[in-house]
C-alpha cells in the first residue's frame, strides 16, 4: 500500500510525497527542510524526485536534497540541475523498485514548455498544468498547446485524483462563479472546500469528475461557458479553444 500525502511549502505550494513506510518519492520538492523533517521524522528513505516543471517553487529543494542523499531525478527540468536530471518524455515509465511503483509520463506544455505530468493508477500529479477549479497561467506556452494538454487529462477516468502543487482552490472558486454563477456543482463544493480551509485541511486532491463539473477550464464546450467566455471577450466565440483562451485571459486580467 503506497500512502500519499501533502507537505506544505511556502505560502502556498504543496510538496506530495509517495510512501510505502520505508522508502519515499517526492514530487517537486521547491524546498528541502520541509522533506527533509517529515522523512526524519517518520523514518523514511527518499528513493527519488520528480519534477514536473523547472520552475524554482517546484525545484528549489533538489538540490540540498541531492547532498543529503543520491537519488534520481526525472523531469524535464531546464537549469542548473539538468545534468542531474534524467528527462523524460510522454510514454515513459519510471519504475521506483524500492516502493514499489510505476509511474507513467504524459507531457504537459503550456504553463512551461518543458511540463510533464506522472501518473499513477488512479492519480496524477499534475503540478501548475491543472489547479482545484483552475488552470496554470500560460508563461511559455500557446492557448492550442494547454488545450490539447487538459484534453489529456480529460480522457484519464473521471475517478482520477488530481494532485495539484497549489492550495488556490477557493481563489479559483471565486473566478469561476464570474464564469458559471449557477453551477450548482461549483457552488456545492465551494462550500465543501471552505469547510476544509477552515478546519486546517487541504482542498486537494480533487477528482477529475469533480473537475469537470465545477472548473470553467475544463468545461470550455458547455453552453454557459461559451456564452460567458463570449460576453466577456465581446465577440461570439465558437471554437474550444477560442472559449478557453479567452477564460484564460479573463482570470489574467481578474
Amino acid at each position: 500500500m503506497l500512502t500519499i500525502l501533502p507537505i506544505p511549502a511556502f505560502e502556498d505550494n504543496y510538496i506530495w510525497l509517495i510512501h510505502n513506510g520505508r522508502h519515499a518519492v517526492a514530487v517537486d520538492p521547491g524546498e528541502a527542510e520541509p522533506v527533509r523533517s517529515f522523512l526524519r521524522r517518520e523514518g523514511l528513505n527518499l528513493a527519488a524526485i520528480l519534477a514536473t516543471h523547472h520552475h524554482g517553487d517546484h525545484t528549489g529543494g533538489i538540490g540540498d536534497l541531492l547532498q543529503d542523499r543520491a537519488v534520481p531525478v526525472y523531469g524535464a527540468v531546464r537549469g542548473p540541475l539538468a545534468p542531474q536530471t534524467t528527462p523524460v518524455a510522454e510514454g515513459d515509465l519510471i519504475t521506483v523498485p524500492e516502493l514499489p511503483a510505476t509511474f507513467g509520463v504524459l507531457a504537459f506544455p503550456g504553463h512551461t514548455r518543458d511540463h510533464v505530468g506522472f501518473t499513477l493508477p488512479g492519480a496524477l500529479f499534475c503540478g501548475d498544468t491543472l489547479f482545484g477549479i483552475g488552470c496554470g497561467r500560460l508563461f511559455e506556452g500557446t492557448p492550442e498547446q494547454a488545450l490539447a494538454s487538459l484534453k489529456k487529462i480529460l480522457a484519464l477516468p473521471d475517478d482520477t485524483l488530481i494532485y495539484c502543487a497549489h492550495e488556490y482552490t477557493l481563489e479559483n472558486i471565486r473566478f469561476a462563479k464570474k464564469v458559471e454563477s449557477g453551477n450548482p456543482d461549483l457552488l456545492q463544493w465551494e462550500a465543501a472546500a471552505q469547510a476544509l480551509r477552515k478546519n486546517g485541511r487541504p482542498t486537494v486532491p480533487t477528482t477529475l469528475a469533480l473537475e469537470k463539473s465545477a472548473n470553467p477550464f475544463l468545461r470550455f464546450e458547455a453552453p454557459d461557458v461559451i456564452r460567458a467566455a463570449s460576453a466577456h471577450a465581446g465577440r461570439p466565440l465558437n471554437a474550444p479553444v477560442e472559449v478557453f483562451a479567452a477564460v484564460r485571459a479573463w482570470r489574467d486580467g481578474a
